[in-house]
């Protein structure tokens, strides 16, 4: 048998409040070290899959596993210390400065001073952002782009094994997406994660994941490499999109 996966949910459904039904009968699993991307459109249930994760939100029904363990037979604070989490709008603490808000998971972790300081200023030159210009800066002086890499630093800066990313490029422009979506292959590359992103792009998909989860009102339709989601459309849904996909390349290479 193979290493357990790094996250699975076991059939899993969530059902709100108010009666909205978010998930249903979901069973899923990324393997350790695997770039796993959820893509649909909104309220297809991907941001809502993501938040069982680091427990932001509890199943319904169903189980969560993380790393061969029962989400809820683990500390809610130790897990989502242990877990990378980087929102669409990055989530920086704004009366704090760069390099607090990059060191802040390393500080409740208890590491010393000096191993935070070498923490931060290691992690902005992975993100490509000169320490001694940025790190005394604080997150309104900064550029959307600049503020999405250092809420990518601060995800890794506890070096945790699993990092979550919700939509993390899709408030900005055209431009600085395509630049920041190169610089997560090269972090992808060099860095040994398992890494779960949440987009409603299908190119940024293809782009940057192992393998692609389709999702519809709830439910995952296909999973696969984008390889096979291209040769193998298991759903209309999934054909309809990959018909828009070629489409777009098409145009873009007219």
């Amino acid at each position: 048998m193979g290493p357990s996966p790094a996250l699975e949910a076991i059939n899993v459904s969530k059902q709100f409040p108010d009666g909205t039904i978010g998930l249903q009968d979901i069973d899923w699993a990324v393997h350790p070290g695997e770039t796993m991307v959820l893509i649909g459109q909104s309220g297809s249930g991907k941001s809502t899959l993501l938040r069982l994760f680091n427990r932001l939100d509890e199943p319904t029904t169903g189980e969560i596993h993380i790393q061969g363990e029962r989400a809820l037979d683990q500390d809610v604070i130790t897990l989502r210390r242990h877990i990378g989490y980087v929102q669409q709008d990055g989530g920086l603490l704004p009366h704090w400065t760069v390099e607090r808000n990059v060191g802040l998971v390393p500080t409740l972790l208890g590491w010393s001073p000096v191993r935070c300081k070498e923490q931060v200023q290691s992690l902005l030159n992975l993100v490509q952002l000169d320490p001694n210009q940025h790190r005394h800066r604080y997150p309104s002086e900064l550029s959307g782009g600049q503020r999405q890499r250092v809420a990518v630093a601060r995800a890794l800066a506890g070096d945790p094994p699993i990092i979550l990313l919700d939509e993390p490029f899709g408030a900005l422009d055209a431009l600085t997406k395509i630049e920041m979506q190169e610089q997560f292959l090269n972090l992808k590359h060099r860095l040994t994660k398992t890494m779960v992103l949440v987009t409603h792009d299908l190119h940024e998909a293809f782009n940057l994941g192992d393998r692609v989860g389709v999702m519809k009102e709830g439910r995952i339709l296909q999973v696969g490499s984008p390889r096979e989601l291209m040769q193998r459309p298991a759903h209309e849904y999934v054909q309809s999109l990959i018909d828009l996909y070629q489409t777009n390349r098409t145009l873009e290479e007219s």
